[in-house]
C-alpha cells in the first residue's frame, strides 16, 4: 500500500506538485457571485422584490376592505414569484452554453458535477432568500394596507402553509434548472419552461376533464397537479404520493439524465 509519505518524496523527484481540491463552499461562493454579477441576472433577481412591491401596491389599491387579509397578499405575491425563480435556475445553468462561459468553467474544475450541484444549492439558496423577502413585504403590505382602510388586521396563513408555498416554489425553480441541463440553451430552456408550465397542465387538465380513463391516473402523472396541493396548504398523505409520483418522473430522473449528459458532452 503507497502511503502519502511515499507519494510527497515521489512528487518531488518528478518535479510535480500536487494541489488540495477546491473546496465546495469556494465553488458555491462563486457560482453565486455569478447569478449576480452581470445586469441581466441582477435585475432578474431583482425584479422578484420588484414584483413583490408591486403585487403589494395593487392589492392595497384594488382589493375590497375586507379581503385585505394576509392570504390576499401571499395570494398576489405568490404568482409573479412563481413564474420568474424558475427562470433565475434555468439560466443559472444555461447560460454556461449560452454566453460560452462554461469551457473556463470546466477548465478551471473539471469535475463538471461539483459545478451543477454548486449551481443547484445556489439556486436553492436564492430561492428560499427570495421567498422570505416577499413575505416579508406582504407582511408589511399587509399592515400598511389594513391601517389605511381601517380595519383589523388578519393573519391567516399559517407557518406552515408559508413553509408548503417556499417548498412548491423551491421545485418549481428546480424544474427550471432540470431544463437548463437537458437543454443547456437559455432561449430554449425558456420555451421549454413554457411549455412544460403552462401547455402540459392544460393538456393534461382537457384530457382529465374530456376522458373517464385518464381522469383516476391524472393527479398520478401531472406535476402541476400534484404541486397544487402544496399552494392550497393542507396536502393529505396522497397528496404528497402524488407529488413524489410525478416529481420522480418530471423533475429527478430528467435531471439525473441532464447531469449525466453534461458530464458527457463535448463544451465548446
Amino acid at each position: 500500500m503507497t502511503t502519502l509519505t511515499e507519494v510527497a518524496p515521489a512528487a518531488e523527484a518528478t518535479g510535480t506538485t500536487t494541489h488540495a481540491p477546491i473546496p465546495m463552499s469556494r465553488i458555491v461562493r462563486v457560482e453565486l457571485i455569478k447569478m449576480f454579477d452581470t445586469r441581466s441576472g441582477f435585475w432578474l433577481i431583482a425584479s422578484i422584490g420588484i414584483a413583490a412591491v408591486l403585487a403589494t401596491g395593487a392589492t392595497i389599491m384594488f382589493a375590497p376592505d375586507s379581503e385585505l387579509t394576509y392570504e390576499a397578499f401571499a395570494t398576489a405575491i405568490g404568482f409573479p414569484i412563481a413564474l420568474i425563480l424558475p427562470i433565475v435556475g434555468l439560466l443559472s445553468i444555461s447560460s454556461e452554453w449560452s454566453q460560452r462561459s462554461g469551457l473556463t468553467t470546466f477548465t478551471l474544475i473539471p469535475h463538471r458535477s461539483r459545478v451543477i450541484h454548486a449551481k443547484l444549492i445556489c439556486s436553492v439558496g436564492v430561492g428560499v432568500a427570495s421567498m422570505l423577502v416577499a413575505m416579508a413585504i406582504g407582511a408589511l403590505g399587509n399592515i400598511v394596507g389594513t391601517a389605511i382602510a381601517g380595519v383589523d388586521t388578519t393573519w391567516n396563513v399559517s407557518v406552515k402553509e408559508l413553509s408548503l408555498i417556499v417548498l412548491a416554489n423551491i421545485l418549481g425553480m428546480l424544474i427550471g434548472s432540470m431544463l437548463g441541463l437537458l437543454i443547456r440553451n437559455s432561449a430554449g430552456a425558456i420555451v421549454g419552461y413554457f411549455v412544460f408550465n403552462a401547455l402540459l397542465p392544460t393538456l393534461f387538465m382537457t384530457l382529465g376533464n374530456l376522458q373517464e380513463w385518464f381522469r383516476d391516473i391524472w393527479p398520478w402523472v401531472d406535476f402541476a397537479y400534484a404541486q397544487g396541493a402544496l399552494f392550497e396548504g393542507s396536502p393529505t398523505g396522497e397528496d404528497w404520493a402524488h407529488l413524489a409520483v410525478t416529481g420522480t418522473i418530471w423533475l429527478l430522473i430528467p435531471l439525473l439524465v441532464g447531469l449525466a449528459l453534461v458530464r458527457r458532452s463535448e463544451v465548446k
